[in-house]
């Protein structure tokens, strides 16, 4: 039973690698302390958005990821 977290582009360098798997099921409070106090941190502004299952959520802290899912943590984009 796990769901699967993966850090995008600056966050995986925050977190030190690119995936990990955690015990489902993951709420917000889950998340930030399974992601380190940097990711963590970051998580709490308003420029990184979270995925789950496929679908960016409109309220991260609602997050509710069950067995099997995955959780994207997406950094904001630069163009250019």
């Amino acid at each position: 039973m796990a769901v699967s977290i993966l850090f995008l582009g600056p966050l995986s360098d925050l977190a030190g690698k690119g995936s990990c798997d955690v015990d489902a099921p993951l709420d917000w409070d889950g998340l930030i302390a399974a992601v380190g106090p940097a990711v963590a941190e970051q998580l709490q502004t308003k420029r990184v958005n979270i995925a789950c299952a496929g679908r960016v959520l409109a309220d991260k802290t609602a997050l509710a990821a069950k067995d099997g899912d995955e959780v994207a943590l997406l950094p904001p984009v630069s163009g250019g």
